[in-house]
């Protein structure tokens, strides 16, 4: 007995010992910590930029509709809208919001209004005049200059050159020597307009040679709103002007598209450089008339 009571003093030591031995003087443990993950690395990029949400107006929704019916294919050229009345109760909205609607689309070149028993509204087939009145009210406002406008000529109709003398037909031909023919009947101090009448006919001509009409609306745009500033300028007849578009025909007619390129090029850029000339002097003249009227005042 007495040996089984020192065994368990011993043991009753050694557990003693461990149990107040200070948490400094343990051992640490070899266990492994769980590794940490690492943290996603955020991406840099632009913070969502929220705009203030505006109610459209009644009649501007009612515009979009049309539009989208127009590009579903559902409302096409010749079609006739229904009546106000019927148009406002499908809608939900007043008459006065779908007649508003009616003028902003007509406006717009989208329908046209008629009157009588078989009048309303009708699609219309799209008015290329509208991109050159729109182009031509950003020129008269200063969003265009001159000298812009004058270079995008010259850059669309060397593009033109390269399609007319790929896709011309010999009616295009004659109907462009025909032109040029009347030209030289006319005077050399004729008046600018008839002059930029034959013009103007002549760009039509090698716009439709180029047999697209993207290229015809814009070509005709801009020849448009160039051509009335050469009336206005009243800029003096070109003496090689009958001898450049008799080139520039044959060119064409033989579909040679360097030629061409380059005897159009050079007979806009010395447009361009009479046109600004002459806008400097206008300038130039409207400067002194101001400075006189202030003083004689």
């Amino acid at each position: 007995m007495a040996g089984s009571n020192e065994v368990d003093r011993a043991l009753t030591r050694k557990t003693t010992t461990v149990a107040t031995t200070p948490a400094r003087a343990r051992k640490p443990s070899a266990r492994r910590l769980p590794a940490k993950t690492a943290e996603p690395v955020a991406k840099d990029r632009s913070q969502p930029r929220f705009a203030p949400i505006r109610t459209k107006r009644v009649f501007e929704e009612i515009c979009e509709q049309v539009r989208r019916e127009m590009a579903a294919g559902s409302l096409r050229p010749g079609d006739k809208l229904p009546a106000e009345r019927e148009l406002a109760a499908k809608l939900g909205v007043s008459r006065a919001a779908v007649r508003e609607a009616l003028r902003s689309l007509e406006i717009a070149g989208v329908v046209g209004l008629h009157k009588g028993a078989r009048g309303g509204a009708f699609i219309l087939k799209g008015d290329p005049d509208l991109v050159t009145r729109s182009i031509r009210d950003m020129f008269h406002l200063g969003r265009i200059s001159l000298d812009n406008l004058t270079e995008a000529r010259t850059l669309v109709m060397q593009l033109a050159m390269q399609l007319a003398c790929e896709r011309i037909r010999p009616t295009t031909v004659a109907a462009l020597e025909k032109n040029v023919d009347r030209l030289t009947t006319l005077p050399v101090s004729g008046k600018a307009s008839e002059r930029v009448a034959i013009s103007a006919e002549f760009y039509r001509l090698i716009s439709q040679a180029t047999d697209n009409t993207v290229m015809q609306v814009i070509i005709e745009a801009l020849t448009d709103i160039v051509l009335q500033q050469v009336e206005e300028s009243n800029i003096e007849f070109f003496p090689n002007l009958i001898a450049h578009r008799r080139r520039l025909v044959e060119y064409i007619a033989t579909r040679q598209v360097d030629e061409a390129k380059r005897e159009m090029t050079e007979h806009l850029q010395r447009l361009r450089r009479h046109l600004m000339r002459a806008e400097r002097t206008a300038a130039e003249n409207k400067t002194v008339r101001a400075l006189a009227e202030e003083a004689s005042q």
